[in-house]
């Protein structure tokens, strides 16, 4: 209905119903808020999965794994303890020289391959070379005088047989014998005496030889040269390079045999028991954390050290390649074969039980009441667990896990049967 006024005096006479005019639409409000309820209800259960989720505990995960005896490869062996150390030569030596002087000639550089009895340096010898001359020369004075004392003694001898000839015949004199006899004594003696010369310029020959050959540096082994200490022109000593005190006792180069590789670690005395010479142990590199090194325990040291309660052991890497170098950092796996008798008589009885190990701290309680949290989904629940031996940071779970599922490592407290978890960094697999 529409009111038209020309003015604010019109009457009620002028009003009349304008039929041209829409009807309107009360319906409209109700429908949107219908649809409204309708989009509400639909949202409000996955509004609820959100917030639930968003309010779940936040855990860190693993796979429980498994280890078996390979068919093919014989006994699987089972981590015992973890060491770390240093990559070192079993054959190494510090090559330094026996006298003192200034270094002529080097031979060598970081890197350089010698051979057993190879000169690498040279110290000046101009000295020792003109000594060793003039022995030589001294021997050949000491063998001329020589020769002319055996000439002179021959002489005598024959003057001594001519007076005795003579004495035989009553022409000569005893005292003319006696001279001659006497003489030739005298000659004897001087012939002896130049023997005695030659003996004694053969032995400065050997001495001038001795020092002219201590001034030549030689390799003691076949190897490589992994570090150069000096360089020519240093003045150098037994005790070190001059001005410059050495704990290496005046070493020029370290020459190291490659060929034998091994890691210098050390484990505490409460664990040593754990290890057996000839034990498997897997090596790993800093450098190289993807490569796995065959080794085999070599040496347990005889003493410990009690300051620190340690033993020192040694492990030989058995497939060492080019990558492999001295003084790198490398972590040693000390690992427990299982006997070969062992596996022959499962493989005989049936099939072999599979080994399930778990993170250390995926385990909650100790003993009877061991357990640890599975996830399944989202979702968290509880197992009782068997447990077996300790394998450095896992343990061995003779049943309560299957090998493959995932479990929760430091479970949060409180967290209760079926809860909602969520894994950190959003990461779905386990680690």
């Amino acid at each position: 209905m529409t009111i038209h006024s020309d003015s604010p005096a019109a009457d009620l006479s002028r009003l009349r119903i304008d039929r041209d005019t829409a009807p309107r639409r009360r319906w409209l409000p109700w429908a949107v808020l219908v649809v409204l309820l309708l989009a509400g209800a639909a949202v409000y259960p996955s509004a609820l999965a959100y917030l639930a989720e968003r309010r779940a505990p936040e855990v860190e995960i693993a796979r429980a794994t498994q280890l078996t005896s390979a068919s093919a490869g014989g006994p699987t062996d089972l981590p015992v303890l973890v060491a770390t150390g240093y990559v070192v030569a079993r054959h190494s030596s510090d090559v330094g020289v026996k006298v003192g002087g200034r270094l002529a000639r080097l031979g060598f550089e970081e890197g350089t391959r010698v051979r057993k009895g190879q000169v690498i340096a040279e110290i000046e010898h101009a000295d020792v070379s003109a000594l060793l001359e003039a022995s030589r020369r001294a021997v050949a004075e000491a063998e001329a005088q020589l020769g002319q004392a055996t000439a002179a003694r021959d002489e005598d001898v024959r003057n001594v047989e001519r007076q005795r000839a003579l004495a035989r015949d009553g022409i000569t004199t005893t005292a003319a014998l006696t001279a001659a006899e006497s003489a030739a004594q005298v000659s004897a003696a001087k012939v002896t005496a130049a023997q005695a010369a030659i003996a004694s310029a053969h032995a400065r020959v050997k001495v001038a030889e001795e020092a002219l050959e201590n001034t030549n540096v030689r390799a003691p082994f076949d190897g490589v040269v992994i570090k150069k200490r000096a360089e020519a022109g240093e003045t150098v000593s037994p005790f070190g390079v001059q001005g410059q005190p050495s704990q290496e006792g005046g070493a020029i180069a370290t020459i190291a045999d490659l060929g034998e590789l091994e890691v210098q670690t050390e484990v505490s005395e409460n664990t040593v028991a754990k290890l057996v010479p000839g034990m498997p142990a897997e090596v790993k590199l800093q450098a190289y954390q993807d490569q796995a090194y065959r080794g085999r325990l070599r040496q347990i040291f005889p003493s410990a050290d009690r300051a620190k309660s340690i033993v020192e052991v040694r492990v030989t890497i058995l497939n060492a390649d080019a990558r492999v170098k001295p003084e790198m950092s490398a972590s040693v796996t000390f690992q427990e074969p299982r006997p070969a008798s062992a596996t022959s008589a499962e493989a005989a009885s049936g099939p072999v039980r599979p080994i399930v190990l778990v993170p250390k701290r995926a385990v909650s309680g100790l003993g009877d009441q061991a357990r640890v949290w599975v996830v399944t989904g989202s979702t968290a629940s509880s197992r009782a667990v068997v447990l077996g031996q300790d394998r450095v940071d896992q343990v061995e779970v003779s049943s309560g896990v299957a090998p493959g599922e995932i479990v929760i490592l430091s479970p949060p407290p409180g967290l209760g049967e079926q809860a909602l978890v969520r894994v950190k960094g959003g990461a779905g697999g386990a680690h």
